[in-house]
Parts: structure tokens; sequence; C-alpha cells
């Protein structure tokens, strides 16, 4: 009965998130254009994202766990178009048997990337 999910994410200014998921993620906006809500798609994921002016990126604990097929492509497009990995989050495979990498958006949302291995 489930046929996806689409996590929700808060963001403090339109316009830097568009731009930032756009421009550096290869992202797309899909379902119309709202003032406070922002709809993304790339591949055959879609985030979702609501206004939230007062968040305190500092203590924004957002977090989305994004799973690929090809993620040494996905890493090293993101690497060559100087987009910064997360300082704790190099690409590496981890105990759990997911090779993984991460990210932090403009609001502090973690992205972080998997690939089974």
């Amino acid at each position: 009965m489930l046929t996806g999910v689409h996590p929700k994410l808060p963001m403090r200014d339109k316009a830097i998130t568009k731009s930032y998921y756009i421009d550096s993620l290869g992202f797309k906006q899909v379902g119309g254009d709202f003032e406070e809500y922002l709809m993304l798609s790339k591949d055959d994921i879609e985030l979702h994202f609501f206004l939230f002016k007062e968040l305190d990126p500092l203590v924004n604990y957002g977090q989305v766990y994004i799973r690929t097929n090809d993620i040494d492509t996905l890493y090293t497009s993101l690497i060559d178009n100087m987009v910064p990995i997360h300082p704790n989050g190099p690409l590496e495979t981890k105990p759990w048997r997911q090779c993984e990498f991460s990210l932090l958006d403009p609001d502090n949302n973690l992205l972080t990337f998997g690939q089974n291995i």
C-alpha cells in the first residue's frame, strides 16, 4: 500500500535552499511554486521543505538518508562541483555494510548518501 516517502525539512530562506539543491546538487523544482513550501526531486526521490524563518541552524537536527546505486560517481561529481562534504562524513565503508558520505545544506539539514556493499 505504501508507495513512497518524501521527507519534510526546515528551511530559513526558500531562495537559498532552492539554489543550493538545484545548482549544487542537481535537483529540479516540482509541484508548483508556493511562498512557504518547496518541493524538489532528483531521479526517484523527492524532498519537501517548509519555511521556518526562526530556525537556528546550530540546533537543527533535520536528517535524511538517501540511497544511491552509484555512490562513487555521485561523490566525485559533488567534489568536482566543489560541494562541501561534511567534515565528519567523507566517503567510507561503514560497519553496517554501507558505503556512505554526508553533507550539510544551508540550514544544517544532514544529507547522508549510502549504497549497499
